[in-house]
């Protein structure tokens, strides 16, 4: 297998499927490689290609940890969060408004961490156009199909940023008059910060850098 440069790439399908290998397995076979392609290299065996798939794997090593390491994080920050609003709407008719689409992932994991009755909806808008940073010029491009009069409602973001466009939504859900109106995001930057826009639950405070993921 080590002969080939398709060696790294079966490594990635067995640490992918994670119902065969657990996390610990996973890095124990990629730390069996590197050992092996390191003791080749140490008895005078190693080649070209061996220091490749020594790069190769040790660099994939370093990207898996990273990657696991974030998805513990935010699993044990949806956990937190899922049971702090669970606690503030016990008895209460809670209604989810996800901002599509960034905020569909982080929804969903947190649905599934709420422990009381909830209903959800969407809403589309845009203020970035082909940019990124907002405009602040706001566009409605998906409405809201359930009317939130008299409800508890929660705006669920992925990211907020200068809180322009966020400022502009607050402010149409509140002339639809809901009982309560909150925001619940698992990112922000308080740097970029261009309005005031009071959150009520907080993932993540991060630096004015440009995220992806």
């Amino acid at each position: 297998v080590f002969r080939e440069l398709g060696a790294p790439r079966r490594l990635t399908i067995l640490v992918q499927g994670e119902s065969l290998l657990n996390d610990a397995a996973a890095i124990a076979i990629f730390a069996i490689v590197v050992g092996i392609l390191t003791g080749q290299q140490e008895t005078g065996g190693g080649s070209a290609i061996f220091k490749f798939l020594e790069d190769f794997i040790g660099g994939a090593i370093v990207g898996y940890l990273f990657a696991r390491i974030a998805f513990w994080m935010i699993k044990r920050l949806d956990g937190e969060l899922g049971a702090e609003i669970s606690a503030d709407y016990t008895g209460r008719d809670l209604l989810l408004v996800g901002v599509l689409k960034g905020a569909v992932f982080f929804m969903a994991d947190l649905m599934r961490e709420l422990t009381v009755p909830c209903e959800i909806d969407f809403m589309a808008i845009s203020s970035y156009g082909a940019a990124t940073d907002s405009s602040g010029v706001v566009r409605i491009l998906k409405d809201l199909d359930i009317n939130v009069s008299g409800r508890d409602v929660l705006v669920v973001e992925d990211i907020i940023d200068s809180g322009l466009t966020l400022s502009y939504l607050m402010r149409n859900l509140k002339a639809r008059k809901p009982a309560t109106l909150e925001v619940v995001t698992l990112l922000t930057k308080p740097e970029r910060r261009e309005i005031d826009v009071p959150v009520r639950y907080v993932g993540f405070e991060i630096p004015n850098r440009f995220v992806i993921g």
